[in-house]
């Protein structure tokens, strides 16, 4: 493909995702319909659309139009390359511009659209961030780094660092974690690599491992990983030593391919329903990464910023609450809740944490830790929690 067809493509794709679309499916089914397109031009139209949504409407204002096309325009002056330069009409890609779309944007850009942040979020997520807000917001328009976390069951940091590097894969470690490698040399390659499928590595956030590593943990401990999801931080407690992990997911399609994941990883995480867990309680240690509105991952997945809603962020309160009352039950006098999410709004996290301790005042916080794109990875909460 061309690079004006790449441009087309994108455009086209960007149009659906707006129309309200997933685009993560939106890329899927359009790389399945259109084989003939190589992996350099899938992955060039998948990082047009991508980084076109982090900053859609940043690129919108410069492009003239909150549309695929306007959006393409904009992005492509924020690169500083002139459209017109790919917008020609020739072959497959799109057609000139107007003399409206030549004209430059007159004015400043408002600061939030430059930011490229919900303008019914910004009070909160400037409440949350402080004197940070506007750096953590650029960073969000940024692509997210790509981490591995290594499996100390199966190899140490060197090892795992050297298997990568014979497949032409650099990482390095990363400050985060001990266990957190970030991807410098070819990190689309990892899924398919010998150091993944032998379980040395697994792709992990760096501050995901980071929240892991500040929870207390004994080889011994009675674990239940309460909204295991894909199981990740499952492995993660299994790498630090764990020795027995009991995974339990609302939505038991989520936890599909986890004991495959364990098995490779060489860990025992046992994947539970939910009567099972009841049956096995009192726990050690009760870990919830709960639903949330994910705002911490947002570059990561960035048509999700600008769906999301107040009306879903209640609806998400509404269910943290409830798993919070609920898993204070599987502990055991003296045990751990450790309440994880990816967000940060205080709604999700320190105003839940005090929610929760007014309506059961036995327990109380003894840490918590926040974490924003400017340590390095995503942005995480983690308040541990016990009698």
């Amino acid at each position: 493909m061309t690079p004006a067809a790449r441009v087309n493509a994108a455009i086209d794709l960007i149009d659906q995702v707006l129309a309200g679309a997933p685009a993560e499916k939106t890329m899927t089914n359009w790389a399945r319909a259109n084989r003939y397109a190589g992996s350099k031009d899938r992955v060039a139209i998948r990082d047009y659309v991508y980084d076109a949504l982090r900053c859609l409407k940043s690129y919108a204002a410069r492009g003239g139009a909150e549309t695929g096309r306007g959006i393409m325009i904009g992005a492509l002056r924020a690169a500083d390359i002139d459209p017109m330069t790919l917008f020609t009409g020739q072959g497959y890609g799109p057609d000139p511009l107007t003399e409206d779309e030549q004209a430059l944007p007159a004015g400043e850009m408002d600061t939030l659209i430059a930011l490229d942040c919900p303008e019914w979020l910004a009070p909160q997520l400037q409440s949350a961030l402080g004197e940070n807000f506007a750096a953590v917001m650029r960073e969000m328009q940024k692509r997210a780094p790509v981490f591995m976390r290594v499996n100390n069951v199966l190899c140490d940091v060197d090892k795992a660092i050297q298997a990568l590097a014979d497949e032409d894969i650099i990482a390095e470690p990363h400050p985060l974690s001990p266990t957190a490698l970030l991807g410098v040399k070819n990190p689309r390659r990892i899924r398919a690599s010998g150091a993944f499928m032998d379980g040395f590595v697994e792709l992990q956030d760096a501050a995901s491992q980071a929240i892991v590593d500040a929870i207390p943990v004994r080889d011994d401990i009675k674990v239940l990983d309460f909204c295991a999801g894909g199981g990740g931080k499952s492995l993660a407690l299994a790498g630090r030593g764990v020795k027995k992990v009991l995974a339990y997911d609302l939505n038991e399609a989520r936890m599909r391919d986890l004991p495959k994941r364990a098995e490779r990883a060489g860990a025992d995480v046992k994947v539970l329903k939910k009567d099972a867990a009841i049956n096995a309680r009192p726990f050690d240690l009760v870990l919830a990464d709960v639903p949330c509105s994910g705002s911490g991952a947002w570059r990561r997945s960035p048509d999700e910023k600008w769906r999301f809603s107040a009306e879903k962020l209640d609806e998400l309160c509404a269910v943290q609450a409830e798993i919070l009352d609920e898993i204070s039950n599987f502990c055991d006098v003296d045990g751990t809740i450790a309440y994880i999410t990816c967000s940060m709004l205080e709604a999700e996290n320190e105003d839940q944490i005090k929610a929760f301790i007014s309506r059961h005042p036995e327990w109380h916080e003894t840490t918590s830790l926040r974490l924003s794109p400017l340590d390095g990875g995503d942005g995480f909460f983690l308040a541990l929690l016990t009698r």
